[in-house]
């Protein structure tokens, strides 16, 4: 497939629940801890979601969501495009109409990859500088400690 065969929207209306929580549930490394009513309410909770379709079936090959304040910060998080439909330029076209093209153009961004960077780094995103402190989820104390 080429990549004029996609359809590529921010219509939250339009995202498929089932290919999102597969995905994530089962190939995604950062986050496969998440039960999928988890997976639901950060899509539910998103500032703005962006999916990737078959134009030919409207089948979802790919997504991404963001939180954002709406103002001035936007966080990248879930993006995924299926095994079968890479090569085609789809997560660029993901990242481009979710930051570049879409209301958080001139917000600052952040996200977190493991594997990723040349894509992101299209994108300008850059190393974080000494100003960029992160608290990782591991450092959350138990109840009552």
């Amino acid at each position: 497939m080429g990549a004029m065969d996609y359809d590529l929207d921010d219509d939250p209306s339009r995202v498929q629940p089932d290919v999102i929580w597969e995905w994530l549930s089962t190939e995604a490394y950062w986050g496969r801890w998440r039960t999928r009513s988890d997976v639901e309410a950060q899509i539910a909770g998103a500032w703005r979601v962006v999916g990737a379709y078959r134009r030919d079936t409207g089948e979802q090959v790919g997504f991404a969501r963001a939180v954002s304040d709406g103002v001035g910060f936007a966080y990248l998080a879930d993006v995924f495009v299926l095994g079968e439909h890479r090569g085609s330029g789809l997560g660029t076209r993901l990242v481009r109409l979710m930051i570049d093209d879409g209301p958080g153009a001139d917000m600052r961004w952040t996200l977190f990859t493991g594997d990723a960077h040349g894509l992101y780094r299209r994108f300008g995103f850059v190393e974080p500088d000494e100003t960029a402190m992160v608290r990782p989820a591991f450092a959350r104390r138990p109840a009552g400690g």
